[in-house]
């Protein structure tokens, strides 16, 4: 394991269809598809924020982190929820970049807040920042995210660039019927706008268990649609861990990659653990049971015992996911309150 991803917080300022899906553009668009009736109820898009005494302390996350570091992880990425909603997030920022052993230092973000915060947090020590953006037309962003924020996502790509926070990632979660349309345009704006643009398989983490295999735009078929027109160039990796697959432009302007969780799997290659707001360690993005480290860390427990619990943990690592599969359970808990 060398990734750890970080939830600084459930709590998000978006209410995006695959994963709080609490508005009535959701409900409408969940009505149509093949699905009980009450599939989105208000009871259903409703979820109760961890109080403030259960969520970890930046100085718990920094000595998690010295220690995880000292174990083997390189790379650490603060998420959500929506990570900026955080305050003072800059704070911890700068405590993690002072950690030894650490390679890389990231944060993903729905880019409402950036322009406001991105600044104080590339002078803190932010190495790199992914932002989401599921949709270049106005009326279907705040119809996907709940939210009138496209005009603050593309400030936020143009400030990353101007604070050297390179390459500025942007992911964009496909859903059939949704924003599938916009496949080639998004990929165009990553092109003109230099961008490494993500496309990313519909996954089963919406609060509302509404998920359907007919919403997922497979890997093949989104790749089959951007050959077209399109002289895209395979990139090597010499990480085996990577969850994309990558093309680049002939003119070297731009990537693209896919991550397809549901038709590709890449979990026997998977490095990645995480820990959420709460202080529990996750070992993949849909386990089903999380192990809780928060009492040790505020029970006295020390640094060694600490280091052994992690030792332990990822030796539970599943082997894969079971999406698709009859026994396929979804996790209790959302994308939001899981981080991604």
């Amino acid at each position: 394991m060398r990734d750890l991803r970080i939830s600084v917080t459930d709590r998000c300022n978006f209410r995006c269809l695959y994963c709080l899906p609490e508005t009535e553009a959701a409900a409408n668009f969940y009505r149509h598809q093949v699905m009980p009736a009450d599939a989105l109820s208000a009871e259903r898009r409703t979820y109760q924020w961890k109080p403030r005494a259960e969520i970890l302390t930046f100085e718990e996350i920094e000595r998690l982190v010295r220690i995880a570091a000292t174990l083997g992880i390189k790379k650490i990425r603060l998420t959500g929820g929506e990570p900026l909603l955080r305050h003072g997030l800059d704070g911890l920022v700068a405590k993690l970049a002072a950690i030894p052993g650490l390679d890389d230092l990231a944060l993903t973000s729905n880019g409402f807040l950036f322009p406001r915060l991105g600044r104080a947090l590339r002078q803190a020590g932010l190495k790199r920042i992914s932002f989401s953006l599921d949709s270049l037309d106005p009326a279907n962003f705040k119809r996907i995210t709940g939210r009138d924020g496209l005009r603050e996502v593309l400030a936020s790509i143009t400030m990353a660039r101007e604070l050297g926070l390179e390459p500025v990632k942007v992911n964009a979660v496909v859903i059939r019927g949704v924003n599938d349309h916009e496949i080639e345009s998004l990929a165009d704006f990553a092109h003109a706008r230099r961008l490494s643009l993500r496309f990313i398989e519909f996954m089963p983490l919406d609060s509302a268990r509404s998920w359907l295999r007919d919403l997922v735009v497979p890997a093949g078929e989104i790749r089959e649609r951007l050959r077209l027109g399109r002289d895209l160039q395979p990139v090597s990796s010499s990480n085996p861990s990577e969850t994309a697959r990558r093309w680049t432009f002939p003119d070297g302007q731009g990537e693209i990659g896919i991550i397809a969780p549901v038709t590709e799997p890449f979990c026997g290659r998977c490095n990645r653990i995480r820990l959420t707001a709460d202080g529990k360690i996750r070992t993949c993005l849909f386990s089903l049971t999380e192990h809780d480290l928060r009492p040790l860390l505020r029970g006295g427990a020390s640094d060694g015992r600490l280091a052994e619990e992690l030792r332990n943990l990822v030796g539970l690592k599943e082997e894969r996911h079971h999406i698709g599969e009859p026994d396929f359970v979804q996790p209790a808990r959302t994308m939001s309150c899981i981080g991604g």
